[in-house]
C-alpha cells in the first residue's frame, strides 16, 4: 500500500526490512553528461546510494535522482524498489541509502504520528523538516506533486451530474442519494483521513450500501465503466489522464498534502552539499501533470520504469547523451 499507519503496520515493515537486509543493489550505469544539471560534475568522486518505495511514481522518482546524481559525476547504487514505506525510509536514516523522494504527508502522519494535517503545503514542509533534522534526515525544497487521494468520475458521469468539488458530491448525496455510489479500497473506507473522516468533512452519509471496497486497479476500471459514480483515486496516477478521468476538486482541503522533496541523510548532504543543487531544477519541473504522463508509461504502457525516467531527463535537457 503507499500509505502505511500505526504502530503494529510500523512494526510488521521494521521487521521484513531487517530481515531481507538493504546490501542489494545494482550499479547505476546509464550514459549520461550535465545537461542543464551536473554542470562542472561537481559530485565526482562520490560514491551514492539512492532507494525507493516499490509503486510504479517512486521507481521513476528514485531512478531520475540517480541519473541526476550520475550527471553529475557520482557512482551511484541502485536500492530503489523497496516494499512498504519505512524501509526505504529506514535505509535514508541509516545511511544504508543517501536519499529518495518522499511525500510529507506520509512523514508528517505516518513517521512522526501526527493526526493532523497541515493544510497549506509549505507549511508542513517546513514542519515536517524541522520534525526530521533530529532524525538525521535533511528535507530539501519540495515539488508541486501531490499524490493525495481523490474522487473521480467518468465523462458520461460528469456531464450527467456537473459535479465538480466534494462540496457538489455531497449535496447530490442529499438530493439524490442514489445518484452517489463510491468504490474504494478498504484501507481508505477505515482510514480517518480516507471515507469517514472526508464523509464528516462535507457533511456528507453515505448508506453502507452505496459504498463497495475492491482493489485499487479495479476501482479504475469500474469507474470507467461507471458500475461507481465515484471512485477513490490517487491524484498523480496515469490511469486519471488515460481513462479520461474527472477529478473532484478538494474544496475544503480535507485530504493532507502528499507533496514530494528529497528526504536526503544529513551526513551525505553535509559531505557532497551540491546534491541539493544538483536536484533542485528537477524537484521544481515535478508536478501532477508530469507524474500522471510518467505513471502512466509505466502503467498503462508497459514501459520500463528507469528508461521512462531517462527518456524524461534528456527531453528536458537535464542531462545529455555521455
Amino acid at each position: 500500500m503507499r500509505r502505511v499507519t500505526g504502530p503494529v503496520a510500523a512494526l510488521a515493515l521494521l521487521a521484513a526490512v531487517s530481515g531481507c537486509g538493504l546490501t542489494s543493489g545494482s550499479p547505476m550505469v546509464d550514459d549520461v553528461k550535465p545537461g542543464s544539471v551536473g554542470k562542472g560534475r561537481p559530485l565526482k568522486g562520490a560514491d551514492l546510494t539512492v532507494t525507493s518505495k516499490e509503486f510504479t511514481e517512486q521507481l521513476v522518482l528514485g531512478a531520475i535522482m540517480g541519473i541526476a546524481f550520475q550527471a553529475a559525476g557520482a557512482d551511484v547504487l541502485d536500492r530503489t524498489g523497496i516494499q512498504g514505506s519505512i524501509g526505504a525510509r529506514e535505509a535514508v536514516k541509516s545511511g544504508d541509502a543517501d536519499a529518495m523522494y518522499e511525500y510529507t504527508g506520509t512523514a508528517w502522519i505516518t513517521y512522526q504520528g501526527n493526526s493532523d494535517p497541515i493544510p497549506d503545503p509549505d507549511r508542513q514542509w517546513e514542519a515536517v523538516r524541522e520534525a526530521d533534522l533530529k532524525n538525521g534526515l535533511t528535507w530539501l525544497a519540495p515539488s508541486k506533486l501531490n499524490n493525495t487521494y481523490a474522487l473521480a468520475m467518468n465523462q458520461a458521469n460528469f456531464k450527467k451530474y456537473g459535479t465538480k468539488t466534494l462540496s457538489d458530491v455531497a449535496a447530490l448525496s442529499k438530493k439524490d442519494p442514489k445518484a452517489v455510489t463510491v468504490c474504494v479500497e478498504s484501507e481508505f473506507a477505515n482510514r480517518a483521513d480516507g471515507m469517514p473522516g472526508m464523509e464528516k468533512a462535507y457533511g456528507m452519509k453515505l448508506p453502507s450500501g452505496n459504498i463497495t471496497q475492491m482493489d485499487t486497479g479495479i476501482i479504475y476500471t469500474q469507474v470507467k465503466k461507471g458500475s461507481c459514480t465515484y471512485g477513490e483515486v490517487f491524484t498523480t496516477d496515469g490511469r486519471i489522464r488515460s481513462m479520461n478521468l474527472a477529478v473532484m476538486a478538494d474544496d475544503k482541503k480535507f485530504f493532507p498534502n502528499y507533496n514530494v522533496a528529497p528526504s536526503v541523510n544529513s551526513k551525505a548532504l553535509k559531505k557532497y552539499p551540491a546534491i541539493a543543487d544538483v536536484l533542485a531544477p528537477i524537484t521544481k519541473r515535478l508536478d501532477n501533470d508530469v507524474a500522471q504522463e510518467l505513471n502512466a508509461k509505466v502503467d498503462v504502457d508497459g514501459e520500463d520504469p528507469h528508461a521512462v525516467a531517462l527518456d524524461w531527463m534528456k527531453a528536458e535537457g537535464f542531462v545529455k547523451e555521455g
